[in-house]
């Protein structure tokens, strides 16, 4: 049997951080099994759904690299299978046409509510005959379920789960304006699709009893079931924005990499021993559906941040380049190949200093700026007269250097203070205001190497205040 697994967002909203998620594991079960991780969009909702969102969510996806085998499947598109499947199984007794009116269906509820039962439809339709229908109501087509014995369905995650069947009631299939509901939709869709095991939220587990119900009547073949516990916040409350539940595409925004956002998501309610960090292959190559926990997973967003950190601490300078090059572009800001150099060697410097790719990008304005460089507030309350006249005379011993490295630079800076009877401190602080424009910087002897002999002397004589 090929695996094949699939996800399976609806194109409302945002593509949040459960769905991802859901999504990373869908693939990673595809990827360690070489099968096939399919996309489709359930789109059927056609008043909710959006472009925007649809976008979002491809876009979401190929950025956490999560990239799907063959094209994208459009809910949408397959309405006309979605319905033949209705009537066929209409026109094999199992369903039956139900002309029931809304105000009939709002006072079943209003009874069950009274009589503290869960709101359901009471079958009223099931044995009636069509030929006593009204004539001013169009009919819905709904399933007609098992009302004795017990339902059993075995979910690799949650383990063997029995419900009464007295307990599910006769769901529609098909709506009174002809459109197929998701309740058919998704069991036809995986049919076609020929999904092999469904990996999604355990909120879908009374929907899986139900849809198994279809399967049954069809006599098609059940999928292996996998049902995730939900998110929560670090409060234990359903996860929310509150809690940093935001669209993944609002973590490329803020900074995130892609491979520490997939990091942290795999570790959100699986495990393999106390092993923290994975690579992809790693993560393919271990990942497995029996090791995923039964209680809901608390998103930390200090926790990824704190793993995003380590992530760019352990980055290739090269590929952190390419980030910040894209978030000066944003600004709409083209760096040119002096600026690309100084970043790429002055990293090492700020990197383990960064949690994030934009807190990253703005330790390196400094080799970015424009001569006269702009100064912060405390750069400004530094560069007093006094200490700007203390600079121009360092100035002329700076300049002496002739093999322009940190530890000459240092060595220059120790030897101008001891014969001055000057503490280091009084020199190196208004040194790296001078030359960087902010009070916090990376090592100064390091940056002023970066930077070359050439631009750290301009900047010196031409301090903006």
């Amino acid at each position: 049997m090929k695996v094949i697994t699939r996800f399976a967002p609806s194109p409302t909203g945002f593509l949040h951080i459960g769905g991802v998620r859901t999504a990373l594991f869908n693939w990673l079960y595809a990827k360690k099994n070489n099968g096939l991780f399919k996309l489709r969009i359930e789109d059927t909702d056609l008043k909710r759904s959006s472009l925007e969102a649809k976008e979002a969510i491809l876009q979401g996806l190929k950025w956490i690299g999560l990239n799907w085998d063959e094209d994208p499947i459009y809910q949408s598109k397959r309405s006309d299978k979605h319905k033949e499947i209705a009537n066929i199984l209409l026109e094999k007794g199992y369903a039956y046409r139900c002309f029931c009116s809304p105000e009939e269906l709002s006072e079943m509820r209003e009874k069950a509510k009274a009589e503290k039962r869960a709101p359901r439809y009471n079958g009223k339709w099931r044995n009636l005959s069509p030929s006593e229908a009204p004539t001013n109501i169009e009919p819905v087509i709904r399933i007609k379920c098992p009302q004795e014995g017990t339902s059993e369905l075995n979910d690799i995650i949650q383990g063997n789960i029995l419900i009464k069947n007295s307990e599910l009631d006769d769901f529609i299939i098909l709506r009174s304006d002809k459109t197929p509901t998701y309740m058919l939709s998704v069991v036809v869709d995986d049919h076609d699709m020929n999904i092999t095991h469904v990996i999604r939220g355990d909120d879908h587990l009374t929907n899986t009893i139900r849809q198994k119900q279809i399967y049954d009547s069809l006599n098609w073949k059940l999928p292996i079931y996998a049902h995730i516990p939900l998110i929560h916040g670090m409060d234990g409350g359903k996860l929310s924005k509150r809690h940093g539940a935001l669209g993944v595409e609002a973590y490329n925004d803020m900074g995130y990499l892609p491979d520490a956002m997939l990091n942290y998501l795999l570790r959100l309610g699986w495990s393999h021993g106390d092993k923290e960090i994975f690579s992809r292959n790693e993560a393919i190559d271990l990942f497995n559906l029996e090791s995923i926990g039964k209680s809901s997973a608390k998103f930390d967003i200090e926790r990824l941040t704190s793993l995003n950190a380590d992530y760019i601490q352990n980055s290739k300078n090269k590929d952190l380049l390419d980030h910040i090059n894209n978030l000066y572009k944003k600004e709409k800001i083209n760096l040119n190949n002096t600026h690309l150099n100084l970043i790429e060697n002055g990293l090492n410097g700020i990197k383990s200093r960064a949690r994030t790719l934009i807190e990253l990008k703005e330790m390196t304005t400094f080799y970015t700026a424009s001569i006269p460089i702009p100064l912060d507030e405390k750069s400004k309350k530094i560069l007093t007269k006094e200490n700007i006249q203390l600079l121009k005379d360092y100035h002329n011993h700076l300049k002496n250097i002739k093999n322009w490295e940190k530890e000459n630079i240092e060595m220059n800076i120790k030897d101008y203070c001891n014969n001055n009877n000057i503490n280091l401190g009084k020199v190196a602080q208004p040194l790296r205001a001078a030359t960087t424009g902010k009070s916090v910087s990376p090592g100064l002897y390091e940056l002023m190497e970066v930077l070359g002999k050439e631009e750290v002397l301009k900047r010196i004589t031409n301090i903006n205040i």
